[in-house]
């Protein structure tokens, strides 16, 4: 688990294998947040500095080479201080299958980036993503295409608020 003294919560956890993380240059950075899938990824991009969360958008993919060559066209664009992945828990709290390959998908990304990774309990943020694209008019099977970078944005606010 995340230290308190680091400006975490209980529910995330920081991987940084290579001992990166600076507090003060990732609170001034770019962050892309991950709604990890076993078809889809979603990605979110934000500024701390602002507390900003926007979905950007979804890598469509099983396959691995194909996910990570997205998501390294993403670091080159964006220039990211931290990532930031949802960790998916079942209701209780409990971890799954797609929880493990979670964890092994935010290693991955501290391991080819050389980025600290931030895991955040996301349980609901599809379900919160799927609200807020009714309340803005899309529904029903026009939310595919968006739900899991609205889900990834949605990632991304529980990340800065679990800051405040």
């Amino acid at each position: 688990m995340a230290d308190a003294s680091n400006g975490f919560i209980d529910n995330v956890q920081l991987i940084d294998n290579e001992k990166v993380y600076d507090k003060s240059i990732v609170q001034s950075g770019t962050v892309l947040a991950f709604d990890f899938g076993e078809r889809r990824i979603g990605v979110a991009v934000g500024e701390h500095l602002i507390s900003s969360a926007n979905p950007l958008t979804t890598i469509d993919s099983e396959s691995n080479d194909v996910r990570f060559a997205a998501i390294t066209d993403l670091v080159t664009e964006w220039q990211p201080k931290l990532l930031v992945v949802g960790l998916p828990l079942s209701l209780d709290g409990s971890e799954t299958e797609v929880t493990k390959l979670c964890r092994k998908f935010a290693r991955r990304l501290n391991g080819r980036f050389n980025l600290p990774v931030i895991l955040i309990d996301e349980r609901y943020s599809s379900a919160e993503a799927s609200q807020l694209l009714n309340e803005t008019g899309i529904k029903g099977r026009a939310q595919k295409a968006m739900l899991d970078q609205v889900a990834a944005q949605t990632i991304l606010r529980s990340y800065f608020d679990s800051l405040q």
